[in-house]
């Protein structure tokens, strides 16, 4: 069908949901999606819908037992998706432990590893020039997502935000409302899997659009407008970006409180220790 990796993948859950599938589920997903990529063209040709709409995906709720919007380090939906289903070997994995004052660079090697994406956003800022402020953004730019994929740019903007520059958490914030919303001067268009995400007929809420226009008439808009241009085109699964790359930047950039995350006292330090330990009961 000569379907774009970076479609598939983002398909299919994104680069770290991918990488945490074995090779049989992964068999399975990618199966999956070609099936209803498949189903799709077919219908096309007879004139039905290629997408689904909002309506559909209000539909689904009720047939899944899970919520699409949860955290990926608190969902694997692999597990979750057939409870009938013969899950062995497919459940969570026991995550490493801490240590007593963790560091973002710990974070990322035990909790948000291997963060492909996240590695493939910040180089790609890094080649085009882009300010290291808004390399450290893309770094960063998808961390909410790990503990809640709706609003996900609030979460990581607020999950940082003691820890950086007001520059930085603007544009991990705002490049979630600006992914609806092209920009032709720099050749930003509608993601094409957004139609399948989030329905063909899909319009952003009241509240997006109104922080897309504060954005777009802000002084640092087009920091932020770099974060979604290199989100796009960062699922390459033959591309390994070491974090070593980006040591030095997160030591210049971000400041990591000597009592460690999640021990600092600070208004996000529960979210930190949320992702330190997320199979807590309570």
């Amino acid at each position: 069908m000569g379907s774009d990796s970076r479609i598939i993948i983002e398909a299919l859950g994104g680069e770290d949901a991918v990488a945490g599938m074995d090779h049989e589920s992964r068999a399975d997903a990618l199966e999956d999606y070609l099936t209803q990529q498949l189903e799709d063209a077919i219908r096309r040709r007879k004139g039905d819908k290629p997408f689904p709409t909002v309506e559909d995906h209000a539909q689904r709720v009720e047939t899944r037992v899970y919520r699409r919007g949860a955290g990926s380090l608190f969902l694997h939906k692999r597990s979750n998706k057939n409870p009938d289903e013969d899950l062995s070997g497919r459940f969570v994995h026991r995550l490493a432990p801490m240590s007593s004052r963790p560091t973002l660079v710990e974070f990322f090697e035990k909790r948000f590893a291997p963060a492909a994406h996240l590695l493939q956003s910040a180089r790609l800022a890094r080649q085009q020039g882009c300010s290291e402020e808004v390399v450290l953004a893309c770094l960063l730019h998808d961390m909410g997502g790990i503990l809640m994929k709706t609003e996900h740019g609030y979460w990581g903007a607020q999950l940082i935000e003691p820890y950086v520059s007001e520059r930085v958490a603007f544009a991990v914030r705002y490049h979630q409302a600006l992914r609806f919303f092209p920009d032709p001067s720099v050749g930003y268009e509608y993601p094409a899997a957004y139609f399948t995400t989030f329905g063909i007929d899909y319009v952003p809420p009241a509240h997006i659009k109104r922080a897309y226009e504060y954005a777009r008439n802000h002084s640092w808009y087009m920091d932020a407008r770099h974060v979604t241009l290199n989100d796009l085109y960062s699922f390459d699964p033959n591309v390994e970006v070491p974090l070593d790359e980006f040591r030095e930047l997160i030591a210049k950039h971000f400041r990591d409180p000597e009592e460690g995350l999640g021990y600092d006292n600070t208004p996000v330090s529960h979210m930190w220790r949320s992702l330190i330990n997320p199979d807590a009961p309570l």
